[in-house]
C-alpha cells in the first residue's frame, strides 16, 4: 500500500498545526534563564490562568515536569504513594529513585482509582523508623488504564485525605484536557483541590514539544531552580512556548471529536469480534484490544497492519492499544478497521 501512514500508537505522534508553526516563525523570544522571553511569561501566564493556580513553568517534556515536580516537593529519603501503574512509576526510568532519592509505595488502583482505605494504610505513621509519606501522586487521565478519566469528586476527596495527614497531592495530567473534555468540565474545577499538577502539550493539544507544571508561586519558584539544577532551563524558548499557546487557546476545543472517534474504533472493532474490546469503555481517545480473549496472538496482527501502513502500540503478547489523536480522523479509523476485519476474518 502507498499513501500516508496512519499511526494510532499515541497521541504522542501529532504534528504542529499550521497556526503552531506560523506562531514560531513569529515569535518575539529572548532569554528565558534569565527571565527575558516574553512569549515563554505569555505562556506560563496563559496556563496558570487556566488552571486556576498563582504560576506556571514551561518545560521540555512530561516526564521532566513529573521528575522536577518530586524533587521540588519531597525530601531525600521521603516516601511517596503512586499507582502501581502509573507512568511515574513504570515509564520515567526509574527517574524519582534516580533523581530525587525518594522510595515509591505502590498501590493497585481499580480503574484508575485509589482505594481510600488503601490509601490511608499507605501513609506511614510517624515514627523515627518510618521514611515521611510525603506525596500522594494522582494520575488523569490514567494512560494505562485506557484513559479512563477521575472525576472532580474522587480527586477532592483524595485531596482531602491526604491533606488531612499532611500530604500534598500531585497530579500527572498529562491528558488532563481530555479528562476535562470527557466529562463536560474545566480543568480548573478538576485541579481545585490539587497541589500541584502538569499538562502535556505536546499529546492531543499537538504542540511539538513541552508540557508545563502548575501550582503555588512558592512551588513554581523551587521548580524552576530544580529545572536548572536538571539543565532544563531554556534561552530562547519563545519558538516553542509560541507553539504552547496555541496550543492550550485552540487545540483543547476539539479533543471531543478525537473521543467521539475512539468510540466509533470500538464499535467497529467490536462489530468484528464481541472478545476484542469492551466499546462502552473509551471515554477519551484510547481503545484497548484484548486479541488474547479470542485466542489470538497480537504480534503477527501489528505486523500485518503496519505491511498495510497502519500502525498501533503492542502492550503484551496478546493486547494492543490504538489512540486517536488530531492526525486521526473518521475516515482513518475507517481505513483501520477495513483492514482489522481483512485480517481477523
Amino acid at each position: 500500500m502507498n499513501g500516508k501512514i496512519l499511526d494510532f500508537r499515541s497521541d504522542t505522534v501529532t504534528q504542529p498545526t499550521d497556526a503552531m508553526r506560523a506562531a514560531m516563525a513569529a515569535a518575539v523570544v529572548g532569554d528565558d534563564i534569565m527571565g527575558e522571553d516574553p512569549t515563554v511569561a505569555r505562556l506560563e501566564a496563559l496556563a496558570a490562568a487556566r488552571f486556576g493556580k498563582e504560576a506556571a513553568l514551561f518545560l521540555i517534556s512530561g516526564t521532566m515536569a513529573n521528575q522536577v515536580a518530586v524533587m521540588a516537593l519531597t525530601q531525600l529519603g521521603d516516601e511517596i504513594i503512586v499507582g502501581e501503574e502509573s507512568h511515574l512509576f513504570n515509564l520515567e526510568a526509574g527517574g524519582i529513585a534516580g533523581l530525587s532519592g525518594v522510595q515509591a509505595r505502590p498501590l493497585r488502583s481499580e480503574a484508575g482509582r485509589f482505594d481510600a482505605g488503601a490509601v490511608r494504610r499507605a501513609i506511614r505513621p510517624r515514627g523515627v523508623q518510618s521514611p515521611l509519606s510525603r506525596l500522594l501522586c494522582l494520575e488523569n487521565t490514567y494512560d494505562l488504564h485506557r484513559g479512563i478519566p477521575l472525576p472532580a469528586d474522587y480527586l477532592q476527596a483524595m485531596a482531602d485525605l491526604a491533606h488531612e495527614r499532611d500530604l500534598r497531592v500531585y497530579l500527572d495530567g498529562a491528558r488532563i484536557f481530555n479528562a476535562a473534555v470527557s466529562q463536560n468540565t474545566t480543568v480548573a474545577a478538576l485541579c481545585a483541590p490539587i497541589d500541584a499538577l502538569q499538562c502535556c502539550l505536546c499529546k492531543g493539544l499537538a504542540a511539538p514539544v513541552g508540557a508545563m507544571l502548575i501550582g503555588s508561586r512558592a512551588f513554581i519558584d523551587r521548580a524552576r531552580w530544580v529545572r536548572q539544577r536538571l539543565g532544563g532551563g531554556m534561552r530562547q524558548a519563545g519558538h516553542m512556548a509560541a507553539a504552547g499557546i496555541v496550543a492550550l487557546e485552540t487545540m483543547s476545543l476539539r479533543l471531543g471529536e478525537d473521543h467521539d472517534n475512539a468510540r466509533h474504533l470500538a464499535e467497529g472493532l467490536a462489530g468484528i469480534d464481541a472478545r476484542l474490546v469492551d466499546p462502552s469503555l473509551p471515554r477519551t481517545n484510547v481503545v484497548q484490544i484484548d486479541f488474547g480473549a479470542s485466542g489470538r496472538d497480537a504480534t503477527p496482527i501489528v505486523a500485518a497492519l503496519q505491511a498495510r501502513q497502519i500502525r498501533i502500540r503492542q502492550i503484551d503478547a496478546a493486547r494492543c492499544r490504538m489512540v486517536t489523536h488530531w492526525g486521526i480522523d473518521r475516515d482513518a479509523v475507517d481505513t483501520a478497521l477495513a483492514a482489522l476485519r481483512e485480517i481477523l476474518c
